[in-house]
């Protein structure tokens, strides 16, 4: 990306195009040295870590690229950073209640993440969103206090609540939020059984439509949730079974990853005129249950677009605070304990996927042949276009070098000129373009056709990990990531491109980026050195991308390791997991790797016997099958220069 001022190259520079301070929520940064660094939200004296230095670490483990890295003080940092705005919001308005923090399994039900929620939230009594048999037993086993709440939300059998309803024997308080009627009379009749009284929920479906990426999970037609005629119907059957005591908490899920404030405090007042209505039916509701909805701001652009936000956490808190307080007051009501169901906000930063380029491909132009007597008339007439290339006749000039390109391409198909030639009219096509990129960048107006022409020129780098396996959303729902180098930031980066992955699918390609808070086609970056890794990191991917993962192309699970960062600015690997196997990843898909290797031995021996290969080739055919069987799924580069320098 050309400095058109012509300053030197600055990280600050670097860091307006990239938006680290932006979108990096104090966490990430850029030193002196160009690389991405990393600070300890727990301790804001010490020295931040490199990310580079973290690589150098993970070679010396043998963990190859692509690495998905966890930092547990960004995790532990934001779920206190939660928990401490609501109580400070709710001293400061003069809240009645406090604040319980819940966080959705379903958001990340990796194990490293959901044992440390655990542990770090238990001093703040922070607890599950369980929404299935399998996160209900997870929550159950790793929380570690029975003080921290257990919300039971999506459908639920026979099996699940009696699950809950052992909970709450144990001294649990864990709550059945109905979604829908048929959930009630399962509910009331395993409690009679059993002689537990349950804590039950009801979910609202709230009318107050959001907006924002993720809009269609409110307003009428959100998938879960009851109208106001079933609430009715449901306080009429608990009143008929004696158990609207048991009516403790409202639900309303305000929506996901909601932009702007407004939405947010909209929600609430509607909120609280189904709690105050409730109440007076004769509930006896002590909890509001807010849902998710706490946006990451994704681009930095602190706006009320959908994959940003408008508002700070204080500025959340206090709102949702402030008006629950009000509105209650308002009709003589007590102030209900306070719950949100964060996940997004709670666990995305605390993921990067770290990956190398593996390769890079230029659309250049290259150096136009001399005219020769006897070139075919097409070149003759590419030739002439650049000698009429001026900025008043650059429109004219691009569809001339369309239509001369297609008309070679048609001649080829009919075998009316050769490879050869055809070869160098896309020379002089290619060469054509890009001079009129260069004839673009001195003008003040450029034509429509013309305005994505760069974009067209920029280079692919292709990167070293799936797109399918670890960044799902951006190839589902277009989820816009921070996409950055993560070191050589203090030069500046000359190209402009887009990413590849290595699947073999052309939608395994990333072609939307946050540059300079803009979302734009390709993203700036440096030159690749011969013999020097180029590296790239992928932030804020830790909410949903590690579940919505798939094998596309049996790429698996990359490596992952988790990080802390210590006061003296050191930082331990605290746990590390290996990747899939290819092994791993074939058992997934129903094959069976031992009776693979037998087979192929079989076939190995049978070629022995016809002669084709030795018994010598035999075995290293073997040995090279079982020992792929047991590699990385995904690229592996030698490391025979390595080796070399350990021997010496």
């Amino acid at each position: 990306m050309p400095n058109n001022n012509n300053e030197p190259w600055t990280t600050q520079q670097a860091d307006k195009i990239y938006g680290v301070k932006a979108w990096g929520n104090g966490y990430f940064d850029i030193d002196l040295q160009g690389d991405v660094v990393v600070n300890n939200p727990l301790n804001e004296t010490s020295n931040p870590v490199s990310l580079m230095k973290i690589i150098e670490g993970l070679k010396d483990r043998e963990l190859h690229m692509p690495v998905l890295l966890r930092i547990e003080n960004i995790l532990d940092q934001s779920i206190s950073e939660l928990n401490e705005t609501f109580n400070a919001a709710i001293n400061k308005i003069g809240y009645g209640n406090e604040y319980r923090g819940v966080y959705p399994i379903k958001v990340n039900q990796q194990a490293q993440i959901v044992e440390e929620i655990a542990h770090f939230g238990a001093r703040y009594n922070h607890g599950f969103e369980v929404g299935s048999k399998a996160e209900m037993i997870a929550a159950l086993s790793t929380i570690e206090g029975t003080d921290s709440l257990i919300i039971c939300n999506g459908y639920k059998d026979q099996e699940f609540i009696e699950l809950g309803l052992e909970a709450v024997k144990l001294g649990h308080k864990c709550f059945f939020v109905i979604e829908t009627l048929t959930e009630l009379p399962i509910i009331v009749e395993r409690s009679k059984v059993l002689n537990i009284r349950p804590h039950i929920g009801v979910r609202v479906k709230m009318t107050s439509q959001v907006g924002g990426h993720w809009s269609a999970t409110s307003g009428d037609r959100s998938v879960f949730g009851l109208s106001a005629r079933q609430l009715i119907q449901a306080v009429d059957y608990l009143k008929e079974h004696d158990m609207l005591d048991c009516l403790e908490l409202l639900h309303c899920h305000l929506g996901s990853q909601i932009p702007n404030i407004r939405d947010i405090r909209g929600g609430v007042v509607e909120a609280c005129q189904y709690y105050s209505d409730l109440c007076q039916e004769g509930a006896a509701l002590s909890y509001i249950d807010l849902g998710g909805g706490l946006a990451v701001d994704y681009t930095g652009g602190q706006s009320s677009t959908g994959q940003s936000r408008n508002y700070s956490l204080a500025e959340y808190c206090e709102d949702i605070v402030d008006t629950i307080k009000h509105t209650l007051d308002a009709k003589g009501l007590a102030h209900p304990t306070i719950v949100t169901e964060s996940g997004r906000a709670t666990v995305a930063y605390t993921s990067v996927l770290l990956f190398n380029i593996l390769d890079v491909v230029h659309f250049e132009s290259e150096q136009i042949p001399e005219s020769q007597e006897d070139e075919h008339q097409l070149l003759k007439s590419m030739r002439e276009i650049l000698t009429y290339l001026k900025p008043q006749r650059v429109q004219e000039c691009f569809n001339d070098a369309l239509f001369y390109r297609d008309e070679a391409r048609e001649l080829f198909k009919r075998g009316q000129i050769d490879l050869r030639v055809r070869s160098v009219v896309e020379t002089f096509y290619y060469g054509i373009l890009h001079q009129i990129k260069d004839t673009l960048n001195k003008m003040d107006r450029i034509p429509d056709e013309l305005e994505g022409l760069a974009d067209s020129l920029a280079d692919i780098y292709y990167g070293n990990f799936s797109l399918f396996q670890s960044l799902p959303d951006s190839w589902a729902i277009d989820q816009l990531f921070p996409i950055m180098p993560i070191h050589r930031l203090n030069e500046e980066p000359t190209r402009r491109g887009m990413l590849a992955d290595i699947t073999c699918d052309c939608d395994g390609k990333i072609e939307r980026f946050v540059v300079d808070q803009h979302v734009e086609k390709t993203l700036p970056l440096h030159e690749m050195l011969p013999e020097q890794e180029y590296y790239l990191g992928v932030f804020l991917v830790g909410a949903y991308q590690e579940t919505l993962g798939d094998l596309h192309n049996l790429f698996g699970d990359t490596n992952v390791v988790s990080v802390r960062l210590n006061q003296d600015s050191s930082f331990d690997f605290v746990k590390e997991v290996h990747g899939d196997t290819i092994e791993d990843v074939l058992s997934y898909v129903e094959y069976h790797p031992r009776e693979m290797k037998v087979k192929f031995r079989n076939k190995v021996e049978a070629a022995v016997k016809e002669g084709r290969i030795s018994a010598k080739e035999r075995q290293h055919m073997i040995k090279t099958f079982n020992a792929s069987m047991q590699g990385y799924t995904y690229y592996e580069k030698e490391e025979h220069q390595g080796q070399d320098d350990l021997a010496v």
